[in-house]
């Protein structure tokens, strides 16, 4: 049997975990031969591959980024996209093709399943942590550790200049690394996309520290992060080719605004592509192993359509339409306990 496997969207940390954990269960165990796409689709549209083996693999599991590559590109894209996925993968004679990526890719890949272009297995990935359908995707835990500690440095600055610090973490539509590390990283204010914040609100909270001898504070704010109507202006972001609004910056506006209103120092660091770069943590490399093994354990078993998941602690498999069918937000639950060490 001949197995595809493609890494989509946004990199992560943990990508290599999970490529690697295929390629050693698929050569070892089922004696199958695995195909690595280069940058994404366009690596089956474009007909760049490599044959991927346990020796090539050797050294990667520490590994950020992906060693395939990757775009946003997909096949409904490019007129006839879909029936030279369907050639080259009759001409590789693969059974199924392991999609490794985010919301969008993962939704590609459920329509190229429905449309009979090509058998696929979902393996969730984003340090966004919005899949639904699983527990935590590989990637987020390593975002959270990278936020953290940046937020564990600016406590130290900011206090010796009795500063404000902004620190604007990635968050596109969920604010679960927001929520995460600022809990984590003892911040005074959090901002998620979640909930729409009042920015005078925000700054009388800073005000009553400040004016109880609390000189210093640490605010978190997701980049997608929106104020209520009406109370702050913010300019409407551009598009990027895919439609994705380019998000980053709102933090800026947010320190001008605290200044303009409490007229207290205020400066910003934005983490921006810091959070996605780099080696992955033991616990991304370990969930991004056991969901390869998962993935490959899938594909030998035809059991198509399917998105493999954490749930409970364990790994399972689950209808790819309802991992897709809807982002997964911050939980009221967990947005409750976080608030009461927020200002």
């Amino acid at each position: 049997m001949n197995i595809g496997i493609l890494t989509g969207g946004g990199d992560c940390p943990g990508l290599n975990a999970v490529i690697r954990a295929v390629v050693r269960k698929a050569e070892k165990h089922y004696g199958m031969t695995v195909f690595g796409f280069h940058d994404g689709w366009r690596g089956i549209l474009d007909e760049r591959f490599e044959e991927l083996t346990i020796e090539r693999m050797r050294g990667t599991l520490p590994r950020g980024g992906t060693i395939l590559g990757t775009t946003r590109d997909h096949p409904y894209m490019f007129e006839g996209g879909t029936d030279t996925v369907k050639n080259v993968c009759s001409k590789l004679d693969i059974d199924s093709v392991i999609v490794v990526g985010g919301e969008g890719t993962l939704s590609c890949a459920l329509e190229l399943q429905n449309d009979d272009v090509v058998n696929v297995i979902g393996v969730p990935k984003t340090i966004d942590n919005d899949i639904g359908s699983t527990e935590m995707t590989f990637g987020f835990s390593t975002a959270v550790d990278i936020a953290t500690e940046a937020i564990d440095r600016l406590h130290t600055t900011a206090e010796s200049h009795d500063r404000i610090m902004i620190a604007e973490v990635m968050g596109r539509h969920v604010g679960h690394i927001a929520a995460w590390a600022g809990m984590a990283g003892g911040a005074t204010i959090v901002l998620i996309p979640e909930e729409k914040f009042n920015i005078d609100s925000v700054a009388e909270s800073l005000t009553r520290r400040h004016n109880a001898g609390r000189y210093a504070s640490i605010v978190v704010v997701a980049e997608g992060a929106l104020p209520e109507e009406g109370t702050m202006e913010l300019r409407e972001p551009g598009v990027d080719q895919y439609g994705h609004q380019r998000l980053g910056g709102i933090s800026n506006v947010i320190a001008e605004e605290i200044e303009n209103r409490t007229g207290f120092e205020t400066r910003v660091t934005v983490l921006g592509h810091v959070q996605r770069g780099g080696s992955p943590n033991p616990f991304d490399r370990v969930l991004g192993t056991r969901l390869g093994i998962a993935a490959i354990d899938a594909a030998n078993d035809k059991n198509y359509g399917k998105m493999v998941a954490l749930q409970n602690g364990d790994i399972m498999t689950v209808p790819l339409e309802e991992a897709v069918g809807s982002l997964k937000v911050v939980s009221p639950e967990f947005w409750d306990a976080a608030k009461n060490f927020f200002a």
